[in-house]
């Protein structure tokens, strides 16, 4: 559904810069498909960045080959440690053997014919939804492939040889005749020749970097020793640096402000008034630091939200009870089943407000050069809407504002924001000290935690009814919580009163259950909430596969046995069940103080099972020991990565379920850094095992599929080691108590 919305957003695309003397491939959306183009950039950066003609598609390249051999891969992904820059590469790479060693990744912005996201319609650039490797799966082999044929031409050119004689190995191209040259050699010549009309794409038994277990992330040592570079690490001449004072109610506003103090301590330039605060600005983040403790702000608080968190949940928990304002999904006649039912089960579950918590907190750099250009670094994940809003603040048309794409330490939704957010926010700073020196924003922990974007808290009632065989007749899910999409550029996607992102893992539930509603109830909250890493599935399904325990053990059947009666035998889900039961083995019984419990979900176009094993202390605590995992996420490109994806996605689950939330008291947030808001430590990290199914379909998302399944999975296996039902969350609320 998303795509289709997208498909109707339009906004300006800036131009893309590179340097002389490169040879480039570009790839093309077109209405048809895809057009592979290239051309040798003049001596002129202007001349290399014209606006094609009216009519014309924007050529932008995804493969930069220089003179020493070296290949760049322009990518149209975001990257934020989820190893898009390395799938994308691994493409590459695999289509023009090149040598593995001589690859690197760098994010491009400006060219939405070129960038713009497959899966979304190609209607933005963007990187979400688990997308990467969906949108750049056809078009970047095909960009690798044309660059490799464009080079095998040259060097046929030029020894006087058929080009069906030269062999390309590692960024080698050879010739019987003992003719040898590296990609940097024909790199000049390739680019005056012909763009080949098609191409043709290796088969799968060609592969050697696709699907190859043993090969590693290219940036793994920048990574490690530390010169990996991200937006906190960019420095420009005369820079400044900015820290923020947000108003502590969401919803108030700067009423006045006493910066007396803090300009009067050395290192402090200025203080401003933005849009959404007050901005102290240093020579660096100390003096900014110490200038903003100085600095005394009145608020009006007028339109702020002031309830609690006991408060929106009584609220919540009052309005579940009450039928449905929406209806997102109805099959047959729940009520009447439920009326005729051996056994009726009901059940609530209750989920707080989530952080993102990434690694690197929110920031972004600005700079206003002579020419009347704005340059924006930064963790750009809608680059198209954070061009064109920055524009709009900073004056200037969107194609005057020039994006630098950085690595960032981390995102889960969090960077991909509908306006702009910390990046507009810089650049009001820069304006409101003239753009006189290039500033950094930079949020600090607290920044991070109290000014918004959060995991929306929801409420679900749920009830089934099963019949004297034991078979599940009825279902019933009653959701209340905020809307992500409404109030936003994407409320279209609000359709008669239902939000997709609170109801996806909900309405589409895989098992063959012949009467099911759900409903929603959209809250109206001045909490400002956002997508969190896997969005609806991150309630959906905890309360949906734990309630399906509750009725596994009603009827007397078990868990695994109980879902696979209700799946379409050899589907991807009982396929994904299965295979996590048998390397779990599922039917050997456990030493003792051992437990299992199961959970399954499939979001972003993938299948994920996962079983549980959990001990306890004796005194009501309980320690994830094992999870055992089995995903189908289409042909797994890099699977190292898809592993590290999903052992990933259960540590961010693990992390949520046992002990994060974000309460409120009278409307201010509570927590304010990792000592109140607690993520998993590293001695609570179970061993994982990830195994994954073989398919030879497109890849579908893996950077979220790994978290929804985790939750439940504990939960149920909680159950069996506690004999009590884990509803609430974080487990610590129910564990304490």
């Amino acid at each position: 559904m998303l795509p289709k919305l997208m498909q109707s957003i339009t906004l300006p695309a800036a131009r893309v810069e590179a340097s002389r003397r490169q040879f480039l491939i570009g790839a093309l959306a077109t209405g048809t498909g895809l057009a592979i183009g290239f051309r040798l950039l003049s001596a002129s950066p202007a001349a290399a960045s014209e606006t094609p003609a009216a009519g014309a598609h924007a050529f932008s390249p995804y493969v930069m080959i220089d003179g020493d051999g070296k290949v760049t891969v322009l990518s149209s992904q975001f990257e934020m440690g989820q190893g898009s820059y390395n799938g994308i590469a691994t493409l590459v790479a695999e289509e023009l053997d090149a040598d593995w060693s001589t690859i690197d990744v760098k994010g491009a912005a400006g060219n939405l014919p070129a960038y713009g996201n497959i899966a979304f319609g190609g209607a933005m650039q963007g990187t979400g939804g688990s997308t990467s490797m969906v949108t750049s799966w056809e078009r970047y082999r095909k960009a690798g492939a044309a660059a490799r044929a464009m080079l095998v031409a040259a060097a046929a050119s030029d020894w006087g040889v058929d080009a069906a004689e030269i062999t390309v190995n590692k960024g080698v191209l050879s010739h019987p005749s003992g003719k040898s040259g590296g990609f940097g050699t024909f790199a000049a010549k390739a680019a005056t020749l012909p763009v080949p009309a098609d191409v043709k794409l290796k088969q799968p038994s060609d592969w050697k970097l696709i699907g190859n277990s043993e090969l590693k992330r290219f940036d793994s040592a920048r990574k490690a020793n530390g010169t990996e570079q991200y937006t906190i690490d960019v420095k420009l001449p005369d820079m400044l640096t900015a820290v923020m004072i947000h108003p502590t109610l969401f919803g108030a506003k700067v009423k006045s402000f006493d910066a007396s103090a803090a300009r009067a301590i050395k290192g402090v330039v200025d203080v401003v008034e933005t849009p959404r605060g007050i901005a102290v600005v240093g020579e660096h983040m100390w003096a900014a630091i110490k200038g903003r403790e100085a600095v005394t702000v009145e608020w009006d608080e007028a339109g702020a939200e002031k309830r609690g968190t006991q408060q929106l949940m009584s609220m919540y928990r009052d309005l579940v009870k009450k039928p449905p304002a929406a209806v997102a999904r109805k099959d047959g006649d729940a009520e009447a089943e439920f009326a005729k039912a051996a056994k009726v089960i009901e059940a609530s579950f209750e989920f707080p407000y989530l952080a993102h918590a990434a690694m690197e907190p929110l920031n972004a750099v600005a700079r206003m050069n002579e020419d009347g250009t704005l340059e924006i670094w930064g963790g750009h994940q809608f680059t198209e809407v954070y061009q064109k809003l920055a524009g709009d603040v900073a004056g200037v048309a969107a194609e005057k504002v020039r994006l630098h794409v950085m690595k960032t330490g981390g995102s889960f939704g969090r960077r991909a924001v509908f306006d702009g957010d910390v990046v507009v926010e810089a650049v009001h700073v820069a304006k409101a000290i003239g753009f006189r020196a290039p500033v950094k924003l930079q949020w600090t922990r607290e920044n991070d935690m109290h000014a918004g974007r959060y995991r929306p808290a929801y409420v679900h009632s749920l009830k089934a009814g099963i019949d004297d065989s034991g078979k599940l007749v009825a279902w019933n899910d009653h959701i209340v919580g905020q809307s992500i999409m409404a109030k936003t550029a994407f409320e279209g996607m609000v359709k008669n009163g239902i939000d997709p992102t609170s109801v996806e893992g909900a309405n589409n539930l895989p098992y063959a259950i012949p009467n099911q509603t759900v409903g929603l109830t959209t809250t109206d909250v001045g909490v400002p909430v956002l997508w969190w890493r896997s969005v609806g599935s991150t309630h959906t399904a905890f309360a949906a596969e734990t309630f399906l325990d509750e009725v596994a053990e009603a009827a007397g059947r078990d868990p695994v046995e109980f879902r696979l009666s209700m799946l379409e035998p050899g589907s991807r889900h009982a396929t994904v069940l299965k295979l996590a039961a048998e390397k779990a083995e599922w039917e050997k019984p456990l030493p003792q103080g051992r437990f299992r419990g199961v959970a399954i979900a499939e979001s972003f176009g993938s299948v994920v099972a996962e079983i549980a094993e959990v001990s306890t202390d004796g005194n009501g605590q309980i320690k994830v020991e094992r999870v055992v995992a089995a995903v189908d996420c289409g042909l797994a490109v890099n699977p190292d990565q898809v592993r590290a994806q999903v052992e990933g996605g259960i540590g961010f689950g693990l992390s949520a379920i046992l002990g994060e939330e974000i309460s409120l008291t009278d409307g201010a947030v509570d927590q304010g850094n990792f000592d109140l808001y607690t993520p998993l430590r590293i001695d609570a990290m179970p061993a994982v095992e990830v195994h994954i199914v073989a398919s030879a379909n497109p890849p579908s998302g893996i950077g979220e599929p790994g978290v929804p399944p985790i939750g439940p999975a504990v939960a149920n296996a909680a159950y069996k080691a506690l004999g009590k039902r884990l509803r609430v969350m974080p487990f610590s609320k129910s564990l304490d108590a």
